[in-house]
C-alpha cells in the first residue's frame, strides 16, 4: 500500500501510527500538498487534493484519515477500532473530536502563515483556538480512563497534542490538562509515536 505523505500533517501521522501499531508497511509518496496551490498529482485521485490519500494494493484510492485508519484496521484484523457496541461509538467520538480540534489547529496555522497579515482576523483565530481549548477540556475529562489503551481514540488525541507542540509550543496546554499531559508523556514514548514524530 502507498500513501501520499507530508511529514508535517497530523492526519498523515495518525495513519502512520495506526499502520505501525498494526504492523502494516506503507510506502510514502512525496507530494506538495497545499491548501491553496493544490498538488494536481493528488487531485487526480482525491478531488480534495489533500493528504493522506492511500492506495490499496488493488489500486483503490481512499481518503480521509478516518476512512484510511478504519480500512487498515479492518484489513489487518486489528483492534484499534471496536467492531460494534457502545465502545465503538465512544472511540469514534474521541477520534471525531480530535480530528475537529486538528482542523481548528490547521485553520489557526493557515491564518498565521498563509493569509496576508493585513487580512488576518483575530476573532477568527481566537474562535478556532477556543475550539481547541474546549476539546482539551474534554480530553482531560476522558484521560483518566486512557491507561494503557492503544486505539483510534488515544492515537487521534495524541496527534492533536503532538501538533500543538509542533506549531503552537507557546500554548500551555499541559497546565490546562495535567492528567492528559501525564498520560501523553508515557504514550508518546511508544515506538509508533517516536518513529512518526514531526520534524522540528
Amino acid at each position: 500500500m502507498k500513501v501520499y505523505y507530508s511529514p508535517y500533517s497530523p492526519f498523515v501521522r495518525k495513519v502512520l501510527i495506526c499502520a505501525a501499531e498494526l504492523g502494516v508497511e506503507l510506502e510514502k509518496l512525496p507530494c506538495a500538498a497545499h491548501p491553496i496551490d493544490r498538488d494536481r498529482h493528488i487531485v487526480k485521485d482525491n478531488p480534495l487534493g489533500q493528504v493522506p490519500t492511500l492506495f490499496t494494493d488493488e489500486g483503490q484510492a481512499l481518503f480521509d484519515s478516518a476512512v484510511i485508519c478504519e480500512y487498515l484496521d479492518s484489513n489487518a484484523d486489528g483492534s484499534l477500532i471496536p467492531r460494534d457496541g457502545a465502545t465503538r461509538w465512544q472511540r469514534l467520538v474521541e477520534q471525531a473530536l480530535a480530528d475537529g480540534a486538528l482542523n481548528a489547529c490547521l485553520l489557526m496555522r493557515y491564518e498565521q502563515v498563509i493569509r496576508p497579515e493585513t487580512l488576518r482576523l483575530d476573532t477568527w483565530f481566537n474562535a478556532q483556538r477556543e475550539k481547541v481549548s474546549d476539546a482539551l477540556d474534554r480530553f482531560e475529562q476522558w484521560s483518566a480512563t486512557f491507561a494503557e489503551r492503544v486505539d483510534i481514540g488515544t492515537i487521534a488525541i495524541a496527534c492533536v497534542l503532538g501538533y500543538l507542540d509542533l506549531r503552537f509550543a507557546e500554548e500551555p496546554w499541559r497546565e490546562r490538562a495535567p492528567t492528559l499531559a501525564t498520560w501523553y508523556l508515557h504514550f508518546s514514548q511508544r515506538p509508533s509515536m517516536q518513529s512518526t514524530r514531526h520534524p522540528v
